[in-house]
């Protein structure tokens, strides 16, 4: 089988077997496509199943050497490692050859996380009586109030809110819905907002859409980066801040308060435990460093 039928299969079989998302299954190829350009430059010729360990290490070392960083490497491979692991499942392929390659050490980078304080103070600069105030304090309502990404956020209908029974259907990766409480605050603001939505023009197309712009169509995700960006330069917060440090500080904040790490994980949509594990670890960061600072004996 050539690259070009190897690479399209794939991407069939993770688009029905896996329910990615066209993000992801852009990504996944992209990384698979890295891979066949090393090979068809270095080994012309060389089909997809006659790839061996060694062409891969090459292909990991050719990467550090242009500079692309452990994280991305990891990224890459974990592509490269769904492609083989389809061939095999297909015998099209007798053995994985990825299965002894070592990963890239990317040790554990822990988010930005906002106090609660910070949070309020963000919220309590937003001017509600100009254009879109309104609006935009309710965005920042529901993403720490809900812990939702930017594209669930960005993607939420009105058909999706069932605030008197104190939810909110999110549709995340792999378009796959949960359920996710809202809070008091976040509850009164997005009422406020949609009552004020009813009085704005809306776009043909975009009658079931939450957060709409001045033309009356959905809002984008640089928007949205936008929208946070300004909060933030106008609260005087100096800390790194993207709409994704709402969600890790939802996340946190309920942690800290004792919740359940998997009431936690549901909430959030992760698939694995282990992905939202992160968020003890940033408690534990915080005891590590209270130790370094304040033990007479460390």
């Amino acid at each position: 089988m050539n690259w070009d039928t190897a690479i399209d299969d794939f991407r069939i079989f993770i688009r029905l077997e896996r329910s990615l998302s066209d993000n992801s299954l852009s990504a996944y190829t992209a990384d698979v496509q890295k891979f066949r350009t090393f090979i068809e430059s270095g080994y012309p010729g060389l089909a997809p199943a006659d790839v061996k360990l060694e062409h891969l290490r090459e292909f990991m070392n050719t990467l550090s050497a242009v500079g692309i960083g452990a994280r991305s490497q990891a990224r890459i491979v974990s592509g490269i490692r769904s492609f083989y692991r389809y061939l095999l499942l297909n015998d099209i392929i007798e053995s994985d050859p990825t299965k002894l390659l070592d990963l890239p050490r990317t040790g554990r980078k822990l988010p930005e996380v906002l106090s609660v304080a910070e949070i309020e103070t963000m919220l309590g600069s937003i001017d509600l009586s100009k254009p879109f105030g309104l609006r935009n304090k309710t965005v920042i309502e529901i993403m720490y109030g809900c812990g939702l990404r930017v594209s669930e956020l960005v993607g939420l209908g009105i058909t999706d809110l069932y605030l008197k029974q104190g939810f909110v259907r999110i549709t995340g990766k792999g378009d796959k819905q949960r359920l996710v409480p809202i809070g008091g605050e976040a509850s009164k603001s997005l009422g406020l907002y949609l009552d004020e939505r009813r009085t704005l023009p809306v776009s043909k197309g975009h009658e079931n859409v939450v957060f709409l712009n001045r033309l009356g169509k959905r809002l984008t995700r640089v928007m949205i980066f936008s929208i946070v960006k300004d909060i933030a330069l106008r609260s005087g917060i100096k800390k790194n801040i993207s709409p994704h440090t709402f969600r890790h500080s939802f996340a946190s904040h309920l942690i800290d308060g004792g919740a359940d790490l998997r009431a936690v994980q549901e909430m959030l949509g992760h698939e694995s435990i282990l992905t939202t594990e992160i968020y003890t670890h940033l408690d534990r960061e915080y005891l590590r460093d209270a130790i370094i600072r304040f033990h007479p004996r460390s």
